[in-house]
């Protein structure tokens, strides 16, 4: 029972850059405070989802906010987007990044949910 270890090396390397592509949109404190403490705090609750292998809570909390972070990031994007006569390379890059990661959140999403499934979930 439990999942596959492909399935997982997938769920790890995909949650890998997703923390990678995060992080490096945060770098330039073009976004705000809660941009990053609301993906950080996801990140903290896959972690626990992953860690504690039988709990469909866990799981189901993880993908709750991982789709709740897709709305604020598609906002916080939107929002405080840089105009084009302050656009350093810096900024370009970060912007980018925080893209990157908001595309790949619906690839995660996907992937909880068949650990979801997988787990017992309805």
């Amino acid at each position: 029972t439990g999942m596959k270890p492909n399935c997982c090396r997938l769920i790890v390397n995909v949650s890998w850059i997703f923390f990678v592509s995060f992080g490096r949109g945060c770098m330039n404190y073009m976004l705000p405070l809660s941009y990053a403490w609301g993906n950080f705090s996801v990140l903290a609750v896959g972690i626990w989802a992953i860690v504690q292998r039988d709990s469909l809570d866990a799981i189901m909390m993880f993908l709750t906010g991982l789709l709740l972070t897709v709305l604020t990031d598609i906002i916080h994007i939107s929002i405080f987007y840089p105009s084009h006569d302050s656009l350093s390379d810096a900024k370009r890059f970060s912007v980018g990044m925080a893209i990157f990661s908001l595309l790949l959140k619906p690839v995660s999403c996907y992937l909880v949910y068949r650990m979801y499934r997988e787990r017992g979930g309805e």
